[in-house]
């Protein structure tokens, strides 16, 4: 679960795939705003490729944010429409290109307004080819087709490799959020390192098939199962050296495939949770509400709503006290915005309804009870591999301390030796120089890992797959 910058408001978000689909070219640099309950903001929104390939992302400077990924790019004709995901609602572009202008209609869940920006600069120009070998995949995991990409050292081979595993909510191969693509990051590292690496979309997402709501962890766990397979019949691929690495959800799933395949031979948990989901979720949620400077009495009673959901979750009864206790929190915390959002967010009953009925909705999917009660030291005792851990100092979605003693506990309960556990000083849940950890900083923080992160992982990794590496 992470936090999202909104064009009219904050609320919590899942992490959102990129989907696109266009007949027509509108590549480049347009700039504007957004006209809507009075109020201006500018925006500028970068569109690149062209046809199947087009996709644009959105900044939004009044709000820090930059690199927003919009969905559902289309351009056909003159018609243009495109979407950010907000939380409980989509903000929905719909607009005309005339020239260098596209103008049109703006709505975001009740709020609606217009919107207009101008061509004013070219696309930028594409990334130049990295010095390694890149190859698109397909991968059958039972029902469920995978697409990915696998990147391979230029040089000798068999090579050691590394299948990344994403965290929770529908993500792409990337993991990309707000312009940052962490796992593009990692798998470009890792392969100059000699190390080849697999990234996958998630179920559902881009390439792939499936359904994220309706998996679950375990669900997920055998994908990566049926990627290490995979991995197994390609004579490049060194078939002794298959390591994971996963993060958030993804430091869950990779234990749990490893503890089930005796051809998984190294483990890297980045932010991986070591307490039951309702532990994590409740510390997030009080962690992210102080950084956010929300009043403790909202904070407690958000708690208390979270504590009702996890009944309901488990006993299937009570929705409908939960829905009516949740819009009237929502209703307050909607009245303490600064007046512009309260006008921007227009009827702030519809709006509440809105948010509620969309988390109600998400703790009643399977992965939802899936995870509330799944407890990761169980399969952590049984792990016999080699396992780097990393834990982020300002991380308030899998907070370090509490996680880390959990896990060092573990492993000295089960007498697993071969462990590295660290804590990177300053870095987020996405391993940015953060100042206070919250998730609103996200969008505002650079697009890069904090120093020694990819050196770490790349030194790690390299000594436990028969590599020699000064990194």
């Amino acid at each position: 679960m992470v936090r999202r910058v909104l064009l009219v408001a904050l609320v919590s978000i899942a992490l959102c795939p990129l989907q696109v689909l266009a007949q027509t070219s509108v590549g480049g640099r347009w700039e504007g705003s957004i006209k809507i309950a009075g109020r201006e903001l500018g925006i500028v929104v970068i569109f690149t490729g062209e046809g199947r390939t087009l996709g644009a992302t959105v900044d939004v400077p009044q709000q820090g944010a930059s690199g927003l990924p919009l969905l559902n790019v289309r351009v056909e004709g003159t018609r243009a429409h495109f979407e950010l995901p907000t939380g409980p609602t989509v903000a929905s572009f719909d607009g005309e290109v005339k020239a260098d202008v596209m103008s049109g209609t703006f709505e975001q869940g009740p709020a609606k307004g217009t919107f207009e920006i101008r061509r004013t600069g070219a696309a930028p120009p594409p990334e130049p080819p990295p010095p390694y070998k890149q190859e698109e995949v397909k991968i059958q995991a039972g029902a469920v087709s995978l697409a990915g990409t696998l990147t391979i050292p230029p040089a000798g081979g068999p090579h050691p490799v590394v299948v990344l595993i994403t965290g929770s909510g529908p993500q792409n191969r990337d993991e990309e959020l707000f312009g940052f693509k962490p796992f593009k990051v990692i798998a470009d590292h890792l392969t100059r390192a000699g190390i080849a690496v697999l990234r996958c979309d998630d179920r559902g997402v881009g390439g792939s098939t499936g359904n994220t709501a309706h998996a679950t962890s375990a669900d997920f766990a055998e994908d990566v199962l049926a990627e290490v397979q995979f991995l197994k019949a390609r004579p490049d691929i060194d078939k002794t050296h298959i390591g994971l690495l996963g993060h958030s959800e993804g430091g869950l799933i990779a234990p749990m495939a490893a503890v089930k395949s005796t051809d998984v031979a190294f483990i890297v948990l980045v932010s991986g949770p070591a307490l039951t989901g309702e532990k994590i979720m409740l510390a997030q949620a009080e962690l992210i509400a102080k950084a956010e400077q929300i009043p403790d009495e909202q904070i407690r009673a958000n708690a208390d709503l979270q504590r009702q959901m996890f009944a309901s979750v488990r006993s299937g009864t009570g929705w409908e006290a939960v829905t009516e206790a949740g819009e009237k929190l929502a209703a307050a915390a909607l009245a303490r915005l600064p007046e512009a959002q309260r006008k921007a967010i227009g009827d702030p009953q519809a709006a509440s309804r809105q948010q509620i009925a969309a988390q109600v909705a998400f703790a009643r999917t399977p992965w939802f009870r899936y995870f509330l009660d799944y407890d990761p030291t169980p399969t952590l005792a049984k792990v016999k591999v080699p396992v780097l851990a990393i834990f982020g100092e300002k991380d308030l979605q899998v907070p370090a301390a509490a996680n880390r003693q959990a896990m060092e506990e573990v492993f000295a309960r089960s007498g697993h030796k071969e462990h590295r556990i660290a804590v990177l000083p300053g870095a987020n849940h996405l391993y940015q120089l953060a100042n206070t950890g919250s998730a609103s900083e996200y969008a505002k923080l650079k697009k890069e890992f904090v120093p020694g992160f990819l050196d770490l992982l790349a030194s790690w990794i390299g000594q436990h797959s028969g590599l020699r590496t000064s990194r």
